[in-house]
């Protein structure tokens, strides 16, 4: 009978080679996981002049910007994330793998609100501002209704 044996080098390289294999495949599988942001207690001001607060990652930089919600599974009511521009634009959201229907309130650099619009997962329709705004504000679909927020009402932008 003959029978071959594996060499002890070829099997410190396989090791190795598994090593990298399964390293590689740990450092994709954490960097796909959504990273959350800085996060922030908004205060959003009522007409009326009831406060609501929430929470919100600031997305500030384009790759921020860029990602937003992406991949998320949930989003907590009084949860959301604050879009933050440097100029007043014309702004333009889409539902590019996102998981969670959203609505997404467009901000004036005051703070005021000046409109809600509702979006559907993995639509990529784009859903714009009717007109230059500086802030996007996206929360749970239905959470502005549920908390008696409308446009008009006021956030406070003091945390810039």
């Amino acid at each position: 009978m003959n029978f071959r044996r594996c060499r002890p080098e070829k099997t410190r390289y396989a090791s190795l080679f598994l090593f990298f294999v399964l390293i590689s495949g740990y450092v994709c599988f954490s960097s796909c996981e959504p990273q959350k942001l800085e996060t922030i207690t908004l205060v959003i001001e009522r007409a009326g002049g009831e406060a609501v607060q929430m929470k919100a990652e600031i997305a500030k930089t384009d790759e921020e910007r860029n990602k937003g919600l992406m991949f998320r599974k949930k989003l907590p009511d009084g949860e959301g994330m604050i879009f933050v521009f440097e100029r007043d634009q014309q702004l333009s959201f889409w539902m590019l793998n996102t998981y969670i229907p959203l609505s997404i309130a467009f901000i004036a650099s005051d703070g005021r609100i000046i409109e809600i619009k509702d979006m559907q997962p993995h639509n990529e329709d784009s859903v714009k501002s009717s007109r230059s705004v500086r802030y996007a504000l996206e929360v749970p679909q239905g959470w502005f209704d549920r908390v008696n927020i409308k446009p008009g009402d006021k956030v406070r932008i003091d945390f810039l």
